[in-house]
């Protein structure tokens, strides 16, 4: 017999398995031994009153084993001899769009610009220890896009836009830990996601598909109007319907686009710094706990939000028990962003503490800004063309202003620019810094005077909302480190609301992040399954 039950139970017996197994032998008046396997359904934890408590959902295996499996995995066949589709980029969307069209009969041909999953693990490893940026392979670039070395969490409000446990089972297929399936916020961590990346390329191989590495997109071959394919560096030609899913850091294929004459949308974003505490300061806030998070519970995640002066200031991709990295994807960049491994057992715990961006903020608050950074001899000219109200680059120019900013004050290295918390809010220079994860290393920096006013002034008033809300988070034990620019796209490459198609260009599906159209791991995934059942439908399969 299998029995569905819902519990509310203290952390020391919700999360060890043989105290969980008593439980519910007890609630139910049976003996331990009669329960011989227990699947999680669901798991969260609710840390909102001082008492904390973990809510399950459990299917009970009693007086039987468990025969039935957690998910029936997807069966790939060969399309070798397939229609071919060309998907440009093997982040999380190219990756699950390929997968896709190998379900639904058709040969993906998927063109990555960056090297192989472990090969870029090289290439990141020199930002740290030499300070030099491979502008082809980064945090970025690379198989597995952004979300390979950037933490792995699929949590994601996106559910109305497809079927997000398709997702998460398929990244269990191909070795993801079980978990991911019933936590309220799933994550596979950075050290556990390459090897999950290889296996879907495997397969893509297997399938008779192909995988080209450091093959970089340059324009696209079009009959008249009809996108029929890709143009690479190299001059190598692939011939096909086209996903484009190249990631919100890929700047020249939105200046290829726009040159090619594709219309783009600029957009909004949300810009601001990487916000480092300790771990256990969290752990004691968010737990009400002066011991921390004990010996059962993980390391406590947050969610801030305010309004400030019209725009909200929020939390953004937090990582517990993380740390931050060097995001940069070419010269005379500050980028960061922050991850963390599987176990979120570091000593630190950040997230992007980011303000609210509008497209009239750019004519606005923001003006002053880049009329000083345009009045610098050091700052590059390529954006001369900022101020034409028309011009689709406008915010990427205001994200490319800033990091180079932060590039000038980080002693023109890779060492980014970072204050203490409270300095920040009361406008004083710290005359040191904390201990930090960023391995690169950090200059002291007064913020508060040099970024944006419409950005600093903003994040101090989001700072002491936040510091009421838990005493003790507002602390110079923290540091704010510059800047977390690349939180969403700064352009959105327009598409067709039904067939995902260019408006003006049939045969282009602009896909994922970089388009303009999701935002993170699974919403990209969605939309890239999304884009290929487009595809397969327009062929009329």
């Amino acid at each position: 017999m299998q029995k569905e039950i819902q519990l509310r139970l203290t952390p020391d017996i919700a999360l060890q398995e043989e105290a969980l197994r008593r439980h519910c032998a007890a609630e139910l008046h049976l003996a331990p031994s009669s329960i011989r396997a227990m699947r999680l359904l669901r798991k969260s934890i609710d840390a909102r009153q001082r008492r904390v408590f973990v809510n399950l959902t459990v299917l009970l295996f009693i007086d039987e084993d468990e025969s039935s499996v957690a998910f029936e995995p997807i069966r790939y066949g060969d399309v070798s001899h397939a229609p071919r589709v060309v998907v440009v980029g093997a982040g999380p969307a190219g990756l699950f769009a390929a997968l896709h069209l190998i379900e639904l009969g058709l040969c993906p041909i998927l063109l990555e610009r960056g090297k192989d999953v472990h090969e870029r693990r090289k290439d990141i490893a020199r930002i740290k220890q030499h300070q030099t940026v491979d502008p082809e392979s980064n945090y970025a670039f690379g198989e597995g896009g952004a979300g390979a070395y950037s933490d792995g969490k699929l949590y994601t409000r996106s559910k109305k836009r497809g079927n997000v446990d398709k997702i998460l089972r398929i990244f269990a297929q191909f070795g993801a830990q079980p978990s991911i399936l019933y936590d309220a916020h799933p994550h596979i961590g950075t050290d556990r996601l390459p090897l999950i990346i290889e296996a879907m390329r495997k397969q893509i191989i297997e399938s008779g598909g192909e995988v080209h590495f450091q093959t970089c997109v340059d324009g696209l071959l079009r009959q008249e109007e009809r996108v029929v394919g890709v143009r690479t560096t190299a001059g190598t030609e692939f011939l096909g319907p086209v996903i484009l899913a190249t990631g919100h850091s890929a700047r020249d294929v939105y200046r290829f686009l726009r040159r090619d004459g594709i219309r783009l949308e600029a957009k909004g974003i949300a810009v601001g710094v990487r916000l480092e505490h300790p771990s256990q300061l969290i752990d004691r806030l968010q737990y009400h706990n002066p011991q921390g998070r004990g010996k059962y519970l993980p390391a406590a995640e947050y969610n801030y939000v305010a309004q400030c002066n019209g725009r909200g200031v929020y939390s953004f991709c937090m990582c517990p028990g993380g740390i931050v990295v060097p995001a940069a994807t070419g010269a005379r960049q500050i980028v960061v962003n922050g991850m963390s491994p599987s176990h979120r057992n570091t000593a630190w715990s950040n997230s992007g503490m980011v303000v609210e961006t509008r497209l009239e903020d750019l004519d606005g608050e923001l003006r002053p800004f880049m009329e000083e950074r345009f009045a610098d001899p050091r700052f590059s000219e390529e954006h001369s063309d900022y101020f034409d109200a028309e011009n689709p680059l406008r915010m990427l120019y205001f994200q490319e202003a800033l990091e180079e900013a932060c590039w000038l004050q980080g002693n023109q290295r890779q060492t980014a620019p970072a204050q203490r918390m409270q300095d920040f809010v009361r406008g004083r220079l710290s005359f040191d810094l904390p201990k930090s994860s960023y391995a690169p290393g950090l200059v002291s920096s007064p913020l508060h005077f040099w970024m944006p006013t419409f950005i600093t002034k903003r994040l101090q008033a989001g700072f002491e909302v936040f510091g009421r809300r838990s005493r003790g988070f507002l602390t110079n034990d923290a540091l704010l480190i510059a800047a977390e620019t690349r939180t969403s796209s700064p352009v959105r490459i327009v598409r067709d609301a039904l067939t995902l198609q260019h408006l003006q260009h049939p045969g282009l599906y602009p896909c994922g992040e970089g388009a303009g159209y999701a935002g993170g791991i699974v919403s990209s995934a969605i939309d890239g399954e999304r884009c290929a059942a487009s595809v397969a439908a327009n062929m009329g399969l």
